[in-house]
């Protein structure tokens, strides 16, 4: 059921709306993640925060995806990608991949990658990666938003701390206190 509220917005806060609403949400913490996807039209990527789970059975989860990105007509054309979540390691990798000034070529150069069952490169050392297969899409202002069944998963071996966006900067979360 799709259900569609309106709530008129007062006109002194129009104006501050969305800075003030991109100002709230970078204090919500996210993942960081690189979105990976190949087939015809050769491999693509970007980094989102803008992941999360949908449901576990079946196993489904979002990605949101500025339609002005590069990847974004690639990962709708494939029909695939690949969730890597990233260690706090691969700050820089994560910055390769959320630069519009780098090729393709130049992103995916930064580490090693293996195809996955979908054909999606996969990150070796990311802590987690999601295989899926794109069910369902939704534009939703600058962005459509992916629904992508989970194909496989693949979980990194070695406890290793997490990457996240907080505060409009990276930060590393520990996996022990």
């Amino acid at each position: 059921m799709n259900v569609s509220v309106k709530a008129p917005v007062p006109d002194a806060l129009a104006a501050e709306a969305g800075q003030r609403f991109r100002d709230g949400m970078a204090l919500l913490a996210g993942a960081v993640t690189i979105v990976t996807t190949d087939g015809e039209k050769g491999r693509h990527g970007f980094t989102a925060t803008a992941v999360c789970s949908v449901s576990d059975t079946p196993p489904t989860l979002l990605v949101c995806i500025n339609r002005t990105t590069s990847a974004h007509p690639h990962v709708l054309d494939h029909g695939v990608l690949a969730v890597n979540v990233l260690g706090g390691a691969q700050q820089g990798l994560s910055s390769a991949f959320g630069s519009r000034s780098k090729t393709m070529e130049e992103r995916f150069a930064g580490a090693c990658w293996r195809r996955g069952v979908t054909g999606a490169p996969l990150l070796d050392g990311a802590l987690a990666t999601f295989e899926c297969r794109v069910e369902r899409v939704v534009e939703a202002g600058t962005h459509t938003v992916v629904f992508a069944q989970v194909l496989d998963v693949h979980l990194a071996g070695a406890q290793t701390d997490g990457l996240v966006w907080f505060a409009r900067r990276y930060a590393v979360v520990p996996t022990s206190c």
